[in-house]
């Protein structure tokens, strides 16, 4: 698996297609998070931009190889393999850009009396949860089990709003942690353990059915 990692992750950086959401993604939190501002609220915000971030670069990976390429991996490697290492990929860049907004956050932001560590820790959540969320939904959206690519794009926008805007969404109730600690004022912010798993299982479960439907494609 660590040789397909590193396949997919070179194919994803030479395509260049992942400047495009990266580019987004820097100008959605260039223009939403200011110096000054409170830093929970800041780090949902950039959380909550990580959901079409993620399904953007899951849709990218599973189909950044030409057809003939993505069958000789598949004969190496097995299908369900590849596209769970093509998976893992858009997952990772993902958490990557996350982790820099964080940490942006956390240097900028105006801590409004909590405790560094806390916040940073909950911003973790939060990222992690988001990211799971959008890698969920571009696994679903992208092919095998979407094959074509406008009504993919589609599917993956409309389903990154609805993570967002669902009452029992993980990606919505991490964010609603974030935001409604800042909003408090408690001294601690609030930490979403049922987010983290919900995100872990609708992760695991969307990523599995891809995979099965990719490995019986191939």
């Amino acid at each position: 698996m660590t040789a397909l990692l590193r396949y997919q992750a070179a194919l994803l950086l030479r395509s260049q297609r992942w400047l495009a959401p990266f580019a987004v993604y820097a100008v959605f939190t260039g223009i939403g998070i200011q110096p000054g501002d409170r830093t929970l609220d800041s780090l949902g915000y950039a959380a909550a931009g990580l959901v079409p971030l993620t399904a953007w670069l899951v849709r990218i990976c599973v189909t950044a190889e030409p057809p003939a390429a993505r069958a000789c991996a598949a004969a190496a490697g097995g299908p369900a393999r590849v596209h769970a290492a093509a998976l893992l990929t858009g997952l990772g860049g993902a958490l990557l850009t996350g982790a820099l907004a964080a940490i942006y956050t956390l240097l900028v932001g105006n801590p409004a009396g909590h405790a560094p560590g806390a916040a940073a820790l909950a911003g973790a959540v939060a990222v992690a949860v988001c990211a799971l969320t959008g890698a969920a939904v571009g696994a679903v959206c992208g092919p095998p089990l979407v094959p074509g690519r406008g009504l993919g794009v589609l599917a993956a926008a409309l389903g990154s709003l609805l993570a967002l805007v669902l009452p029992f969404s993980p990606a919505r109730g991490a964010v609603s942690v974030l935001i409604g600690a800042a909003r408090a004022g408690a001294a601690e912010p609030a930490f979403a353990a049922g987010a983290s798993a919900g995100a872990l299982l609708l992760a695991g479960a969307a990523g599995a059915a891809a995979c099965l439907a990719g490995g019986r494609r191939g």
